[in-house]
């Protein structure tokens, strides 16, 4: 049986290259191009290609349920919230059409989830209680030069009065004593009482006036409102003492771009009554911000854009998850929008340079340790292509424990053309930790999308050579990653690019599902406008296209650092790993959250029992997806795992 069913797929490769050939002869390049085709789908389809390279299948929503998906979280229900907000649309925002999806892997099911708010480009990651933590998004797209029609800019508010606070409603007008122009308020704004200084003798010194900021435009368009300098502005509707005390001071006004701007909203998402819960804002308005958990639970938000569209000026703050409440760090420290900042085993916060935009290309670059108790800051030498991180993915290497991180490819600040090839490796360990240079890519990456997989293996797909896929430059590449050889395999090829705005994540079935894209050009010449990527393919990785997997059932639901808990397994005998999965929280090429720690673990019988490592940097509480794998390096399909 076994020759005779070697000799059909012989003569079935034999026909499938003979029709190849004689299609190429007819002198047609669209034959030939269509008998290309044909070919490779009969190849990519082959058992013994999926059992090699894996392989990539689209899914496409019903038109009802499309969205231009920004962000993706895996919930612990197995399902994936899928978060548009605006999606980067303007006549979406002018609407206050806010989209989310929640999307059922396994039965196919989409769900619209009312959203409360423009949750696009926030930030986001998993609470210990299983909920998704939301803060920051959009409260004003950016208007790039040529289309801003009104001059405008930041003007800084001064109350100089100790007694009381003012509050100027939106609208407000506000009439330079130089120039004489008018500019008119966008939102209303706080303006705090000052601050009485006194000597040591308690003699009264002077009043340090408090301030505030606010957004002011023209009232009519043109280039004749344009200031050119700075000046000071008196605030009509102001009489008396709050009109000798308070004044505005801006520079110049114009009509250069404007920045996008953030809010301070924060929601948590529950995954069970699958809506979004409201919890006290954010003291800083923030768009592009990280979140990433810290030793104690509570949750440190860093960096974004302000609500007059300027980073904020290193003005951390914590979430704690018992109160819901934000408070200020002691320290301040500044980085790019989307720093990528993982949780140590010491308790500290490793910075690895990685960023998605924004920000001077000259502050708050440079990776490291940080002690964010101290503001103590360690930087780590060695790192290749440091002007071209920005753009680039950074993933914990499995199995958690090493404390390995790889930094993967990357571009120049802003819209630079530039790209990297380089992976760099970092073994935080090391008595010296300093970067090395890991495998290279075939080309120039920038947003790669990086998965661990639960075989210790990371694949590493998409991205773009150019900036947003300028001239048509996205990557249909895919490879694994292995720790142990330090080395690449290139396996099957997505069919779909990824680029800015796109992500993947790890599903509880072994497969990764990849979403998002959003090129700014849809050809070569850079001459038509891109189209955001609302496809979502899975990549089906080589080890599920083996004969058997191992089971895993039963067990504890719930398993406290440093217990113990039992499974059911009938290939018990041959499990090889067992390893605890962190779901992800993916966006602009930012997952602080996803980790692959190795677990001890002993069998008897058709029992597999597993114990979680004791130190909880190491193991942050939470939910997590626990895999086994055979001698064959075949997981199980994950059992979800709470480690309170």
């Amino acid at each position: 049986m076994k020759d005779q069913a070697g000799r059909r797929r012989a003569r079935r490769l034999a026909i499938g290259t003979a029709v190849v050939l004689a299609l190429a002869g007819m002198n047609g390049p669209w034959v030939y191009r269509f008998g290309t085709a044909q070919y490779h789908q009969y190849k990519i389809n082959r058992p013994e290609y999926k059992a090699e390279n894996g392989h990539w299948d689209i899914i496409e929503f019903p038109p009802e349920y499309r969205q231009d998906t920004i962000h993706a979280a895996l919930l612990h229900t197995g399902k994936v919230l899928l978060v548009a907000g605006s999606g980067n649309n303007q006549d979406n925002f002018n609407a206050k059409k806010f989209d989310t999806r929640i999307w059922d892997p396994v039965k196919g099911t989409i769900k619209k989830i009312p959203t409360p708010n423009d949750l696009f480009c926030t930030g986001h990651t998993q609470l210990a209680n299983g909920n998704l933590l939301i803060a920051g998004g959009t409260k004003r797209y950016e208007k790039l030069k040529g289309d801003v029609k009104k001059a405008g800019g930041v003007m800084i508010l001064y109350n100089e009065n100790p007694d009381k606070p003012i509050t100027l409603p939106a609208g407000t007008r506000f009439t330079g004593k130089q120039k004489g122009r008018t500019f008119v308020s966008q939102d209303p704004v706080l303006v705090p009482r000052a601050t009485k200084v006194f000597d040591r003798t308690g003699k009264w010194l002077r009043n340090n006036p408090g301030y505030g900021r606010v957004y002011v435009e023209a009232p009519k368009e043109g280039a004749r409102y344009e200031t050119g300098t700075q000046d000071n502005y008196r605030i009509q509707g102001l009489t008396g003492a709050d009109a000798r005390n308070t004044y505005g001071i801006a520079q110049k006004l114009a009509l250069d771009k404007k920045d996008f701007e953030g809010i301070k909203d924060a929601y948590e998402f529950d995954p069970v009554a699958e809506r979004y819960i409201k919890v006290d804002p954010m003291n800083e308005a923030r768009w592009y911000p990280t979140l990433t958990t810290l030793s104690d639970g509570r949750i440190l938000s860093v960096s974004g854009l302000d609500d007059i569209g300027q980073l904020v000026p290193g003005k951390n703050e914590v979430f704690d998850p018992r109160t819901r409440k934000w408070t200020y760090t002691k320290t301040v420290r500044q980085f790019p929008t989307y720093p990528a900042l993982f949780l140590m085993q010491n308790g500290k916060i490793f910075y690895s340079g990685s960023n998605a935009g924004y920000g001077p290309d000259d502050v708050g670059r440079e990776p490291g340790v940080w002690d964010v108790g101290t503001n103590r800051f360690t930087r780590l030498p060695g790192l290749s292509d440091p002007n071209m991180m920005e753009t680039s993915g950074t993933v914990l290497l499995p199995p958690a424990q090493n404390e390995r991180f790889m930094v993967i490819g990357g571009g120049g600040v802003g819209e630079s053309k530039l790209s990297s090839k380089r992976t760099r490796l970092i073994d935080l360990k090391a008595r010296s930790p300093r970067f090395v240079d890991g495998p290279e890519l075939e080309k120039g990456t920038r947003y790669p999308q990086s998965s661990v997989l639960p075989d210790d293996t990371v694949l590493v797909s998409g991205g773009s050579e150019d900036y947003r896929g300028r001239g048509d430059s996205n990557i249909l590449q895919a490879r694994l990653y292995h720790p142990g050889s330090n080395s690449f395999t290139r396996v099957a090829d997505p069919l779909v690019g990824r680029n800015y705005h796109s992500g993947s994540i790890l599903l509880p079935d072994g497969r990764v599902m990849f979403f998002g894209s959003d090129s700014l050009y849809g050809d070569k010449a850079n001459t038509k406008p891109g189209t955001f990527e609302q496809r979502i393919e899975i990549y089906t990785p080589p080890y599920l296209y083996r004969d058997s997997r191992p089971t895993l059932g039963g067990g504890p639901q719930t398993i406290a650092r440093g217990a113990s808990g039992t499974f059911t397994s009938k290939h018990a005998a041959g499990i090889k790993k067992a390893r605890l999965i962190r779901p992800s929280a993916s966006t602009h090429v930012t997952d602080v959250d996803q980790r692959s720690i190795a677990l001890d673990f002993k069998t008897s019988g058709d029992r597999v029992t597993v114990t979680v490592p004791e130190n909880r940097n190491l193991v942050p509480s939470g939910w997590y997806m626990l895999f086994v794998d055979d001698d064959q390096g075949t997981p199980s399909k994950a059992q979800w795992v709470k480690v309170p």
